[in-house]
């Protein structure tokens, strides 16, 4: 769109055509990607199976809308929204029962499909609406649902998960809520740059970009890493390899590919050394809790049985640092709510590239903002 500008309107007695020089209009508002909504037409975790017994429910939420898990005594699984239509009591505090789910108050039975279909004290002529049923898939331990326009599932793709059914690799399932926007959770991931909050655990690393590339739905950036000071732990080695990748040769390749987020470490002979898949899956409407689900496979080494053997350190290493980048998004969300809006002066080209790609995938509604807590 462009304006008239004043200098070229011609009055109409003036016998000239009237000329119209473009001018620009200024830039639209940027929206504050921490009030941008995950897009809910993908398909995102929100349990893991173990914790969906045969004959049981499990009660879940994906950004505020609660949903039932329940597996039938055969195995079967399927999704609903977590309420009775009656009196609205969670279906999960019901019981399982055949292929069906009956409400723990009055009986009311819901099948997979979501329809009601029995009410004990009623004829079958007069069974009531049902609730909603959500498309919901199991894959490599992982639960899924799909809580957008159920008719765009089959045309999304469900993660693959090479790595975790490859038997040269082992892989360590983790996850844990983090209070914070999830956007916040790609950045520190993407951004390696932050290796001196690690400091404590690995020593002072400095990474370098090799560089980035932006596609449709997705972001990505290599790096390699060289270690300035310090000695390389024990736990880093089974992570990221003998020197940290600080050779040169190994290659981290970060991805965000919406809506979730890879991490690949490859030696400099392109084998896949270490392979991170993780989601954040947004738990509360306003989006500020998170609970992340992720899978980190490494390559078994030559000698047979040492990677199980160390594993115990590979989880207390790992688990170090996760602590340290749970508890920074966690602070960055807290200035953000306590400022009301996204003061960050990003420097990072790809992580500029990766907010608008968040921007740009993200659902088109704005999250309210929230009330600061007293």
């Amino acid at each position: 769109m462009y304006a008239e500008s004043a200098l070229d309107r011609r009055s109409p007695d003036s016998g000239v055509e009237p000329v119209v020089t473009p001018q620009p209009q200024p830039d639209a508002p940027v929206r504050d990607l921490r009030r941008v909504p995950i897009h809910p037409d993908h398909w995102y975790p929100v349990a893991w199976s173990r914790e969906v017994k045969a004959g049981r429910a499990l009660g879940v939420r994906f950004a505020g809308d609660p949903i039932v898990l329940v597996r039938t005594a055969t195995g079967k699984l399927f999704a609903l929204e977590d309420r009775c239509a009656h009196r609205q009591v969670p279906l999960h505090e019901g019981v399982v029962d055949g292929e069906s789910i009956r409400c723990c108050y009055h009986g009311w039975r819901y099948d997979c499909s979501g329809s009601c279909i029995d009410v004990p004290y009623l004829g079958k002529e007069r069974l009531p609406n049902g609730v909603r049923a959500y498309p919901c898939e199991e894959r490599a331990g992982l639960i899924f649902v799909f809580p957008g326009n159920a008719a765009l599932a089959d045309a999304q793709a469900l993660p693959a998960f090479a790595s975790v059914s490859d038997k040269q690799y082992k892989t360590r399932r983790f996850g844990r809520e983090v209070k914070c926007h999830y956007s916040f959770m790609h950045e520190n991931l993407m951004d390696m740059n932050h290796q001196f909050l690690h400091r404590k655990q690995m020593g002072m690393m400095r990474a370098r970009s090799l560089g980035r590339r932006r596609g449709e739905g997705f972001v990505e950036v290599d790096y390699v890493f060289e270690r300035e000071t310090g000695k390389q732990p024990v736990g880093e080695a089974l992570v990221f390899g003998k020197d940290g990748g600080q050779n040169n040769k190994d290659v981290m390749t970060v991805r965000t590919g919406y809506p979730y987020q890879t991490l690949q470490i490859r030696s400099g002979s392109g084998t896949l050394v270490m392979d991170l898949w993780i989601a954040y899956v947004p738990l509360d409407a306003a989006q500020r809790t998170n609970r992340t689900f992720g899978m980190l496979s490494i390559r078994r080494p030559g000698v047979p049985f040492a990677l199980d053997l160390a594993w115990p350190l590979l989880v207390w290493f790992t688990e170090r640092i996760f602590k340290e980048d749970r508890e920074i998004v966690e602070m960055e969300q807290a200035a953000h709510d306590r400022q009301g809006a996204d003061w960050n002066h990003e420097v990072f080209p790809v992580i500029k590239e990766l907010r608008d790609l968040l921007r740009e995938c993200g659902a088109r509604t704005v999250i309210p903002i929230q009330p600061i807590p007293a």
